[in-house]
């Protein structure tokens, strides 16, 4: 006899003050490595080149983003998806939000539910609102919701099952917003640490992401000695990705688990190194999209993995 699970009513602050706050039964994840199932994905149908980063900006000075171009890789991106059998799910695009495709910086989601951010650009801002009328209507329960400064989701870099690595570079994530965020995990037990990164990075998973348990792509070159310490004490092996890849968005990829990844093509370092430990990548061109000032990683919110 199959027991059916009755999904939990959607409310807008699900955690518990004092921490100890039940895992979600249907939706969330405990670490970025186990099999990805569920993926929520933007629509790039009103993408607008913007000066979000020094990155974007750079870009936009030079040769700006042909946005046909960029829509049409990120086709590729929801394909690559699909081929591996993970669902997605999209955000309804809105015209007034010209980088709703980044779905990873407006939320986060967690073992407890997605908690909603605070985007610094007052652009974005309307990307928290438009997420949490899509968790409801996925029947997501809200964690939390940032108030103390500004946080974005590509600060939050869940290393391990109840470990986290929580970057501050105070233009996009304030070390108020990041500190309020590490306390609400700290009462609920899990290992935090604070990754006070340079503005010019933008986020945390600009330069460190994970890959699978014990292995993590960093760019040695622009991460501080002692977070890659903290790593390797916890035992993790270190893919080093070049400082001018890494610029190029090319530690920016995405873990399905099950030794699978969708990494951009051309990241080619990182992606012969995941080759020839066994792992199946799917390379993906991103080079136009990126222009926008993210990558792969940027662009996806892991809604559910099992083990």
């Amino acid at each position: 006899m199959n027991v059916q699970t009755r999904p939990e009513p959607f409310t807008l602050q699900r955690r518990k003050p004092g921490g100890g706050t039940a895992p979600l039964t249907g939706w969330g994840f405990a670490n970025e490595t186990d099999r990805l199932t569920d993926v929520l994905l933007g629509n790039p149908a009103y993408l607008r080149h913007m000066a979000t980063s020094s990155l974007s900006r750079k870009h936009l000075r030079e040769n700006p983003c042909n946005i046909q171009v960029a829509q049409a890789q990120h086709k590729e991106l929801v394909a690559a998806y699909e081929h591996f059998g993970v669902k997605v799910h999209t955000v309804p695009p809105e015209p007034e939000l010209a980088m709703q495709v980044y779905t990873r910086d407006s939320s986060v989601m967690t073992p407890y539910g997605a908690f909603i951010t605070a985007m610094s650009q007052w652009w974005r801002r309307g990307e928290n609102y438009a997420a949490i009328r899509h968790y409801e209507s996925l029947g997501i329960p809200i964690y939390d919701m940032v108030t103390a400064g500004t946080f974005e989701g590509g600060d939050f870099n869940v290393i391990e099952e109840g470990c986290v690595l929580i970057g501050c570079g105070g233009a996009r994530t304030q070390e108020e917003g990041a500190r309020q965020v590490a306390g609400w995990f700290e009462a609920e037990g899990w290992e935090v640490r604070l990754a006070f990164i340079d503005e010019y990075y933008v986020h945390i998973d600009l330069m460190v992401v994970p890959v699978a348990p014990k292995l993590t792509a960093v760019c040695l070159a622009c991460t501080e000695p002692g977070i890659v310490d903290w790593l390797k004490a916890k035992g993790h092996e270190i893919i080093d990705v070049p400082f001018q890849d890494t610029m190029a968005l090319g530690c920016n990829f995405m873990s399905l688990g099950g030794d699978r990844v969708i990494a951009p093509s051309s990241s080619q370092v990182l992606i012969g190194q995941l080759k020839a430990r066994g792992f199946e990548v799917a390379e993906v061109d991103m080079s136009e999209i990126s222009k926008t000032g993210g990558g792969i990683h940027c662009m996806a919110q892991a809604l559910k993995r099992v083990p």
